[in-house]
């Protein structure tokens, strides 16, 4: 099918028929038609209903009916922690993400963005974007390039407090100025005018953690001002865990944010155990302020090669290396036993890179994935030359875990985890659910298929059962041809919804 075949008419209607309808709010699926008119859900109808009369379908004549007879019909999944900020652009045509049913994804997490920085040297940790060059000083000169070569997907944008102390001081290793901070708020300040979703930050890495409590209070009232969100990479996802979920609760809560705490876990084999200890928690501080928490479905995470994560006891799988090319795909331990060093000195040696870091134990995953405060992220790192397989499965690895295998998330509750929840706790207004007015945001799958596919061996592997993905009402991707037909995606404003717990 051809980008133009796909687009159809401003008349046409597309009818996805006889599904298994789920509205993304965890409501029971129930048997449905789905109709898109104009980029926009026009309808969502019980199986069997009478078709809409001319009238009331804006006079279209053009009508194409899809069969979706044992499908699900569900709202397009919205990965909430990506750091895709330069993939849209490189690669706009965003197959990883549109593969799995994803159809808007929130850009700038951990304290990292494209936007305000200038530079074609770009150092750690803005590095794990894979930018070629940092280009933006404005959110609105992002948006404007996003215009200009829509993407496969939506994008919906965070500002990063790394990205925005490299632009604004001289010395990263100590808390910001009250010059400095002001200089940071009115950046942030135009970046939600021109429709951030908010501010994230990443004190967990060198870069920002000198910051304290009162420079990331004052950034976050900024936020809180506009309506945002404050998403956060903790400063301690080890045996100090506890104080850094108090610590970002507090912040958000000086401020007046909802707060989302990024990727939870609970890292190292001394810390497996505690989200018995950490969910609680979250619980309790939740009935305070509006707190949320996002989620992969793996037992590895991902980030730059770093020493101080090296602890000759977890895998760790080495994904890019500037220095030795050669050993991506491999383990840390076998090329330090290959090099005859230790792992920390091939650690160094390897330097610039990425790994793969085995850190989880399954349970505290399990408990996290299936706990109701979180949302689903991919976390993923596109340009990784061996990425982690969550690139291209988290979403589909969901559902097939723990809904189908596990039997712990009924496919309702899986599904607004992927699609409502995310949603409103990001400001993503008329995004998220199947209901008339909406976006047309919606995907197709075959629930005795879906499955990922993608290995730690091998990532980048199609997933099963994604049938077809609607974006903006443009029919973007087709499962049986593993092929693009449209790009329809759209910068996203943030919208202020209010949020609660």
């Amino acid at each position: 099918m051809s980008l133009t075949q796909a687009d159809g008419g401003a008349g046409r209607i597309d009818v996805l028929r006889n599904g298994m309808v789920y509205d993304g709010s965890a409501a029971d699926g129930a048997p449905g038609d789905v109709w898109i008119q104009g980029g926009r859900l026009l309808a969502v109808l019980p199986s069997g209903a009478p078709p809409l009369l001319p009238s009331e379908s804006a006079g279209a004549a053009d009508r194409v009916i899809h069969d979706c007879t044992g499908m699900v019909i569900a709202p397009g999944f919205i990965d909430v922690h990506t750091h895709d900020d330069a993939v849209v652009l490189d690669h706009p045509d965003m197959l990883p993400k549109l593969s799995q049913g994803v159809t808007t994804v929130v850009t700038g997490n951990c304290g990292i963005s494209l936007v305000p920085i200038v530079t074609d040297r770009p150092a750690a940790p803005l590095s794990l974007l894979g930018a070629r060059q940092f280009r933006f000083e404005s959110l609105r000169a992002y948006r404007q390039a996003i215009d200009q070569s829509p993407p496969g997907v939506n994008v919906a944008a965070l500002i990063g407090h790394t990205a925005l102390r490299m632009h604004a001081m001289d010395n990263l290793d100590r808390p910001a100025s009250a010059a400095e901070t002001a200089a940071m708020s009115r950046m942030l300040d135009d970046a939600m005018r021109a429709g951030a979703l908010g501010m994230s930050s990443g004190v967990f890495y060198r870069q920002a953690y000198a910051a304290d409590i009162n420079e990331l209070s004052a950034l976050v009232k900024v936020v809180a001002g506009h309506g945002g969100v404050y998403a956060t990479h903790v400063r301690d996802e080890l045996r100090g865990i506890v104080q850094a979920i108090e610590e970002a609760a507090l912040t958000a809560r000086m401020a007046g944010a909802p707060l989302v705490l990024s990727h939870h876990k609970c890292a190292g084999p001394e810390n497996w155990g505690r989200t018995d200890e950490t969910l609680p928690l979250i619980e309790r501080l939740a009935r305070e302020q509006p707190i949320a928490m996002d989620v992969y479905p793996y037992t590895a995470g991902s980030t730059v090669l770093r020493e101080d994560l090296v602890d000759g006891v977890i895998d760790i799988l080495i994904t890019g290396s500037e220095a030795h090319p050669e050993m991506i795909g491999r383990y840390l331990k076998d090329v330090a036993a290959l090099w005859g060093i230790t792992q920390k000195q091939a650690c160094q040696r390897l330097q610039p890179g990425g790994a793969c870091y085995f850190q989880m134990r399954q349970d505290d995953v399990d408990r996290v994935v299936t706990h109701p405060l979180s949302m689903i992220g991919s976390d993923g790192l596109p340009h990784d030359t061996h990425p982690h397989p969550r690139l291209w499965g988290a979403f589909p690895r969901v559902l097939d875990q723990y809904w189908r295998i596990k039997g712990t998330l009924p496919m309702a509750q899986a599904i607004h985890k992927m699609t409502g929840m995310s949603a409103r706790r990001f400001g993503l207004g008329g995004r998220g659910f199947l209901k008339p007015g909406y976006f047309a945001d919606v995907v197709v799958l075959d629930p005795d298929k879906v499955r990922d596919l993608a290995t730690y061996a091998e990532p980048a592997q199609f997933s099963q059962g994604i049938e077809q993905v609607w974006v903006n009402g443009r029919l973007a991707f087709v499962g049986r041809d593993k092929t693009i037909a449209a790009r329809a995606g759209r910068f996203v404003e943030r919208s202020n919804m209010k949020v609660a717990n």
